[in-house]
């Protein structure tokens, strides 16, 4: 597969715009090592080789565990997620696959009392950014280094 074109370099204000949708994302009160589970379950479900690549590489970075980067996808079936990990991971799921979950009520309430208002707002931020980032990253064919 190669790359398309580096939209990085093509359009420096879209790219700003991304940037300047993570920055509450960076001040807010989650946690790095739950960030970047997130935006590594999104890039799974969504395919893209790139952010799945570069989110396992800075978690790893951050000190997360192999065992929980090589699970994440299974993440129902293991024991390695707090409470509040598998609430963001189960919201995470519904918000990316949103044309068919329409995130149903049942995942509204198993996260509610997992994050404050602002954790939600930011966590729903979190995956609405990186799902943006996928489909950069995606449909024009960003390949990992």
């Amino acid at each position: 597969m190669n790359s398309r074109l580096d939209f990085c370099k093509t359009s420096p204000e879209a790219i700003k715009a991304m940037i300047a949708l993570e920055q509450p994302i960076g001040n807010s009160s989650l946690e790095k090592p739950l960030i970047e589970l997130v935006r590594l379950r999104a890039s799974q479900i969504n395919g893209c080789a790139y952010c799945m690549d570069l989110h396992s590489a800075d978690a790893r970075k951050a000190g997360e565990d192999e065992r929980r980067l090589a699970t994440v996808g299974a993440w129902r079936e293991t024991p390695f997620f707090s409470q509040r990990e598998r609430a963001a991971l189960a919201w995470t799921e519904a918000v990316t696959l949103v044309s068919s979950t329409h995130v149903p009520d049942d995942v509204w309430e198993s996260v509610q009392p997992h994050f404050t208002p602002e954790e939600m707002t930011d966590l729903t931020l979190l995956v609405v950014a990186i799902n943006g980032w996928n489909r950069f990253s995606i449909a024009l064919r960003k390949m990992p280094a």
